[in-house]
């Protein structure tokens, strides 16, 4: 269940820039991870956090096919780890099934696991969801496919605000589930895994421009939420500290 059936090329990871910070790469099955840091990761370390995480996802869902299939919030066991009630956290506050995290919690995790190692900078893209921690104010793009209108905007983040999680999710963009039609949500959160699962949460709202106002509501009522930018053709809508870059 934790399989993809189509893989896109992250041909977005090329637009960005990253001088000073050391770049890698790292796939295993489905996950695929750019990595920059300001010295270079053990790929070693690396390889064996995301195995293990991915261990534990399957696990639980072995255990319990519900967490990774349910589109809806999944109560998890007290002994479950920390990955899991992370998840499992995130979908309750956002009213979506656990898996809608999964890509930001893995950011999340493995972005903390190097903060302990004593890293100062680290951004870890996981298919669209990125986590943030950071001394130097960083810019990120958002990426709205085929709406040219939007096509230079991006988010200013300070370093006072990270550690934190960005997240997108699209009804026209990608292969991931989504009940909407919004080009781009993207969510801010000092948790990744909240980004995600209410990136998803707020996406499957968006019918049409008409009521993305609606939608910034829902996401401003996530407890957790810092900010949220919604992109529908040529209307955008925003809420919290959201500083724009054109």
């Amino acid at each position: 269940m934790l399989k993809s059936p189509v893989y896109q090329k992250r041909f977005y990871r090329n637009w960005g820039k990253t001088a000073g910070l050391a770049r890698c790469h790292f796939c295993f099955q489905e996950t695929d991870l750019c990595i920059l840091t300001d010295k270079p990761v053990d790929k070693k370390f690396l390889a064996a956090q995301v195995r293990a995480y991915r261990w534990q996802i399957q696990a639980y869902g072995d255990r319990d096919p519900r967490f990774l299939s349910s589109l809806k919030p999944v109560p998890v066991e007290h002994s479950a780890t920390a990955l899991i009630k992370e998840m499992a956290s995130a979908s309750r506050k956002a009213g979506v099934g656990p898996m809608a995290s999964v890509a930001g919690a893995l950011a999340h995790m493995l972005g903390m696991d190097l903060l302990r190692r004593g890293f100062k900078e680290v951004i870890i893209e996981n298919g669209g969801d990125i986590f943030m921690a950071s001394t130097k104010e960083r810019t990120v793009a958002i990426y709205a496919g085929d709406n040219r209108r939007w096509k230079k905007l991006g988010l200013k983040v300070k370093p006072r605000d990270t550690p934190l999680g960005i997240c997108a999710s699209s009804g026209t963009i990608g292969h991931s589930l989504s009940f909407g039609s919004a080009d781009s949500v993207v969510i801010i959160s000092p948790s990744a895994s909240l980004a995600d699962a209410a990136a998803t949460a707020t996406a499957n709202r968006v019918k049409s421009s008409g009521n993305i106002e609606e939608a910034v509501r829902f996401a401003r009522s996530i407890r957790g939420v810092t900010g949220v930018v919604i992109i529908a053709g040529d209307a955008l809508a925003s809420w919290g500290r959201i500083e724009f870059t054109v």
